[in-house]
């Protein structure tokens, strides 16, 4: 009886083996993209469905959280950064899978204030921020590790401004999350990116940093080289296509 039930086992193992390949093959492959894509990646993976495909997996997060999870062996196909940094990071640790790393899109940062409680703000060298800020914070993306908050930390370091702030920061894990304090009210002035300003109804924008008071905003896509999913080279291709940039370009990004 014992040898029947391992001959068994044993061919249901067989029989099950090509069943679970074949269900894996008919998964799209998943994709780890910073927060502030959720929208146009979200419509970059039905319109690769459209075409047929299978549907991408979608995770959203804080680059910098996102790279960590690569290093730490997540079993994803793609990465889309925020930033050069965290992507240059991941490949330096070997998990980019050689010449696939490109910059897909570009983005503008911006200062936000809610909707329902507008605020004049001019945008300039020595601006009134901490006063303006009063006794409430301003919400940013982590500026020691998220692109957003960084990006935003140079742009206030490059108009002297930083210092009347540095104490009044209501730090966030990703942009989104300093997006959500802005609309909930909880936070009288914000810096996201201008697609994160974009998307929201709740939200205004106040003015929009020079783009020469922080490095250039580019998002950089690359294939890991753990990937294993028969689709992954198609969608990044897809990405980098004149249909991909149409999609991303319809949601704010710019070009890189």
């Amino acid at each position: 009886m014992t040898r029947l039930l391992l001959r068994f086992a044993a061919l249901f193992a067989l029989l099950a083996s090509p069943m679970t390949q074949a269900a894996s093959n008919d998964r799209g492959p998943l994709v780890l993209a910073a927060a502030s894509l959720q929208e146009a990646m979200t419509a970059a993976a039905d319109s690769w469905a459209a075409r047929g495909h299978p549907r991408p997996t979608l995770s959203f997060a804080g680059s910098s959280a996102l790279a960590r999870q690569i290093k730490a062996g997540a079993p994803a196909d793609l990465f889309l950064s925020a930033d050069e940094e965290w992507m240059t990071d991941v490949e330096r640790a070997g998990f980019v899978a050689p010449g696939t790393r490109v910059n897909v899109a570009g983005n503008r940062l911006v200062l936000i204030a809610p909707a329902k409680r507008p605020v004049r703000l001019k945008i300039a060298r020595g601006m009134p921020i901490g006063r303006t800020l009063g006794d409430g914070r301003l919400a940013m993306a982590d500026p020691d590790s998220v692109p957003a908050g960084k990006y935003g930390k140079a742009a206030l370091t490059a108009l002297g401004v930083w210092p009347s702030v540095a104490g009044k920061i209501a730090r966030g894990d990703n942009v989104r999350a300093a997006l959500a304090l802005v609309e909930r009210g909880e936070a009288p002035l914000g810096i996201v990116y201008a697609t994160d300003a974009r998307a929201s109804n709740a939200v205004q924008v106040v003015g929009a940093f020079p783009a020469g008071s922080h490095a250039p905003i580019r998002y950089p896509l690359a294939r890991l080289k753990a990937s294993r999913n028969p689709d992954a080279e198609g969608f990044r291709r897809f990405l980098m296509s004149g249909a991909g940039k149409a999609i991303l370009a319809r949601y704010g990004f710019t070009a890189p």
